[in-house]
């Protein structure tokens, strides 16, 4: 189910990576080994500011499409969707550096249709051919419209796990948070042709909270 994360300031899969160093930084300190414990310390910092979880405000509205991840928009393009879709529609890909939360965000309100992993490659994720040939994890959306979004979490470079928290039949609600990926990625959203689109190629976004179109 969605939204295992609300209400505390961290992704719980985070944790691990924030303990670790803190441990070390603690550890180094006590032992009067000040140049490791301040390694230690900015790790602690880098891990807490990478999985950190904030709280969004999620616009209201009818056919609304918010952005499922933080990051810059980085293409908006028409094609033929040959997995899921298996037609014609608008890809919108958002790139996420490192810097960026990297907590993925449900981008409209629905049905949870279906949910499939593909192991790939780790090309890095602004590439074009890292959209069918990285590793990721297909989400699909079924409007109470009956319109179809399909949302993907891709894999980069040094992006070496995928988390998505739902599953399929589970109620999608706009804004919720529903999965993460690690260390840098992107996220591609493929919207129906005819989508009243709010972004443009450039612009950066907020999960959950920026609008990125309306649906027809």
């Amino acid at each position: 189910m969605a939204d295992q994360a609300v209400g505390v300031p961290f992704a719980k899969e985070g944790i691990p990576f924030i303990a670790i160093p803190a441990g070390v930084t603690l550890l180094t300190a006590w032992l009067g080994w000040p140049v490791l414990a301040g390694v230690g310390a900015v790790a602690t910092l880098f891990s807490a500011w990478f999985f950190r979880n904030p709280a969004r405000v999620v616009p209201q509205g009818p056919n609304l499409i918010v952005a499922p991840g933080d990051g810059k928009v980085i293409a908006i393009e028409e094609e033929f969707e040959p997995r899921y879709l298996k037609e014609r529609s608008v890809r919108l890909t958002i790139f996420l550096n490192v810097f960026d939360v990297h907590i993925n965000r449900i981008p409209c309100d629905g049905v949870i249709e279906d949910v499939q992993y593909q192991p790939g490659l780790f090309l890095v994720a602004s590439k074009p051919e890292a959209t069918l040939r990285n590793e990721q994890n297909a989400m699909m959306i079924k409007t109470h419209e009956g319109t179809k979004v399909l949302c993907v979490q891709v894999a980069g470079l040094i992006a070496r796990r995928i988390v998505c928290w739902v599953s399929p039949r589970d109620r999608a609600i706009r804004g919720e948070r529903y999965g993460l990926i690690r260390f840098g990625s992107r996220m591609d959203t493929f919207l129906p042709i005819g989508t009243k689109l709010r972004v443009a190629v450039g612009e950066r976004v907020k999960g959950g909270e920026t609008i990125l179109g309306e649906l027809p």
